[in-house]
């Protein structure tokens, strides 16, 4: 995984900052936790696989990942997953199985509660 230094990649400390207000609004400790992983070093963030996310996630769940999604392994199942990214093969895998990748911004916006949402890491 690409390493990115956050005090120069505006979009991480924006999001950071999204998820805390969203967080403290929206009374939804899911922001926080998640506020919490990309704080920490990037050397940290999870690198999830397909085959993970296919083992643990069940049919139309929403899944989110603080880190990178990988495309090792098989998906069958329709799942929507949230990710800061995801390799090319991840994307297709998730797509052919008529899933749905997202970033965590679009999530956020969707979801502002963060209702039934289940981190992989």
């Amino acid at each position: 995984m690409k390493r990115v230094d956050k005090k120069t990649n505006p979009r991480y400390s924006a999001l950071i900052s999204m998820l805390k207000e969203a967080s403290r609004v929206n009374d939804a400790n899911l922001w926080r936790e998640i506020a919490k992983r990309l704080e920490a070093p990037n050397r940290n963030y999870a690198e999830v696989n397909i085959s993970k996310i296919s083992r643990y996630a069940k049919k139309d769940e929403i899944i989110i990942v603080p880190g990178k999604v990988l495309g090792s392994g098989v998906i069958d199942l329709q799942v929507s997953v949230a990710a800061l990214n995801f390799s090319d093969a991840a994307a297709s895998k998730i797509k052919d199985a008529n899933g749905k990748c997202m970033t965590i911004e679009d999530l956020l916006r969707d979801n502002p509660n963060g209702n039934c949402v289940r981190i992989l890491r």
